[in-house]
C-alpha cells in the first residue's frame, strides 16, 4: 500500500496535477449543504417555472465524464425544448433555436447550474475544477489532457469560465457546432484547465469563484 501511495504520489508531482484533498471535500460537502438548504425554495420555484414554461422534466441530466474517466450524471434545470439533445448537437450558441424563453434568463444568470449542487452533495464534482466532459469529445483529449481526469470535475470551471462568452458567440456563426467546438475552443480550454491545476489552491479557488460571481452579473444586466 506504501509503494502504491509513493508511486501515485510521485506521478502527480511530475504530472503537475494537484489531486483532490480529503479538506477539498468537507468544504464541498458544508457548502453544498448550506446552499441546497438555503436556496430550497428557490430551486423549486424554479422548477415549478421550467415545468410551465415548456412541456417536459423540470431537471435535465446528460451523462457526463468524471474522475478517473467514470460517467456520471450531471444535473441542470432545463433550458431547451424536451430531447433537444436527440435533434442538435452537444454544444450550442446563444442563439441556439432550441432554448426555450425561460431557458434564456436562466443561461444568463446562471440559474441553470444551480441543481449542480446535488453533484457537489453526492461527490460528483468540487466547487472548482475542470467542466466535466461530454463522452463524445474524449477521444479528441491528448495524453497530457487526459490528466484532468485524475481529479473531480468543477461546477466552475477555470477554462469553461474564461471561455464562456466567446465559446458562445462563435458557435451561433458555425455550421457545425461540435466539430467547430472541438478544432477551436477544447483544447485553449483544456490548457487553461491544466494551468489551474498546477497551481490549485485556496486562494486561487477564491479569485475564480469571485470572477464567476463577475460574470454572472455582467451577463444578467
Amino acid at each position: 500500500m506504501t509503494v502504491v501511495r509513493s508511486a501515485t504520489a510521485f506521478h502527480h508531482a511530475h504530472s503537475g496535477v494537484r489531486p483532490d484533498t480529503h479538506l477539498r471535500r468537507c468544504v464541498d460537502v458544508a457548502i453544498s449543504l448550506t446552499l441546497l438548504t438555503l436556496l430550497l425554495p428557490v430551486l423549486l420555484l424554479l422548477a415549478c417555472a421550467v415545468r410551465i414554461d415548456s412541456p417536459g422534466p423540470a431537471v435535465y441530466r446528460q451523462q457526463r465524464v468524471g474522475r478517473g474517466g467514470q460517467p456520471f450524471t450531471i444535473w441542470k434545470f432545463r433550458t431547451m425544448v424536451a430531447d433537444a439533445d436527440r435533434v442538435g448537437p452537444a454544444v450550442d450558441g446563444t442563439d441556439d433555436p432550441r432554448i426555450t424563453a425561460l431557458g434564456r434568463r436562466l443561461r444568463a444568470a446562471r440559474l441553470d447550474e444551480l441543481p449542480q449542487l446535488v453533484n457537489l452533495l453526492r461527490g460528483d464534482m468540487t466547487l472548482v475544477g475542470p467542466r466535466p466532459e461530454v463522452a463524445r469529445f474524449l477521444p479528441c483529449y491528448t495524453a497530457r489532457e487526459r490528466e484532468l481526469l485524475r481529479v473531480r470535475p468543477g461546477v466552475i470551471g477555470p477554462g469553461a469560465l474564461l471561455f464562456a462568452a466567446e465559446q458562445a458567440d462563435e458557435l451561433c456563426a458555425a455550421a457545425d457546432p461540435d466539430a467547430y467546438y472541438a478544432a477551436h475552443h477544447l483544447h485553449p480550454k483544456l490548457a487553461l484547465d491544466l494551468a489551474y491545476l498546477t497551481d490549485r489552491r485556496l486562494r486561487t479557488d477564491l479569485r475564480l469563484v469571485l470572477r464567476a460571481a463577475g460574470v454572472v452579473g455582467a451577463q444578467a444586466h
